[in-house]
């Protein structure tokens, strides 16, 4: 069964602005890109998440904070994992 989906994630609290999120059939992180924020770190956390099970990056990105603020660019992801989990829901 091919079933990839997408999801194009606006980011709140955050440098970033949008997340886009991609996954496979089996339910594993095939894409992300992040605009905005800070490029160098969201690029390694991009690489790092790819062909990991949603369920699985979205439990370890999940609360992160940067500095004072209640989220941060991976928790965002998390957000946008979340979002598309729901796609997979939907079926």
């Amino acid at each position: 069964m091919d079933n990839p989906r997408h999801i194009c994630y606006k980011t709140n609290g955050t440098c970033s602005q949008w997340i886009e999120l991609w996954s496979d059939d089996k339910k594993r992180i095939k894409d992300v890109k992040v605009i905005g924020g800070c490029d160098g770190n969201l690029k390694g956390i991009c690489s790092l998440v790819k062909g990991m099970p949603l369920s699985e990056a979205k439990e370890k990105l999940c609360g992160i904070r940067c500095k004072e603020k209640p989220t941060s660019c991976p928790d965002q992801i998390s957000k946008a994992i979340a979002e598309l989990e729901q796609q997979y829901e939907a079926d």
